[in-house]
């Protein structure tokens, strides 16, 4: 799905959706955004080597494992992170990368969901997290 389609079932908007597109593969999220260089979170992180700051990889892994849980956000629901485990940043990611993630829910106990992903430019591994939603809304 590209962007218009995400937003469809993400709440997310400019400048915090942070997914190009993303495709399902069983029962993963495979999800990618190409860094511009213009983005504001390279603003200061760094001047004249910006990389992409560890949250904001972090939040672009969770929208993409968000779409898994586009059942249970019906209704206007929203997903709100509850937490981060094991975060290991590998590998920085630059203006010009495609970061491309991989994420399941590996654990679901409504309205709490579990999920680990990973998230690469081309084979290089830049991030591995374990994280925590709760859907809240209506």
């Amino acid at each position: 799905m590209n962007r218009e389609e995400i937003k469809e079932l993400l709440p997310h908007r400019e400048p915090m959706l942070l997914l190009d597109q993303v495709t399902l593969e069983a029962d993963t999220a495979c999800g990618a955004y190409r860094v511009r260089g213009d983005e504001w979170f390279l603003q200061g992180h760094f001047p004249g080597a910006p990389v992409v700051p560890g949250v904001i990889l972090c939040e672009i892994l969770a929208q993409s494992a968000c779409i898994l849980l586009q059942d249970a956000m019906a209704s206007g629901k929203t997903p709100m992170y509850t937490g981060l485990d094991h975060v290991r940043f590998k590998s920085p990611v630059r203006p010009g990368d495609v970061f491309e993630t991989r994420c399941r829910i590996t654990r679901a106990k409504p309205p709490f969901y579990f999920a680990e992903g990973s998230g690469f430019v081309g084979e290089r591994l830049c991030l591995k997290a374990e994280f925590f939603f709760a859907i809240v809304g209506e």
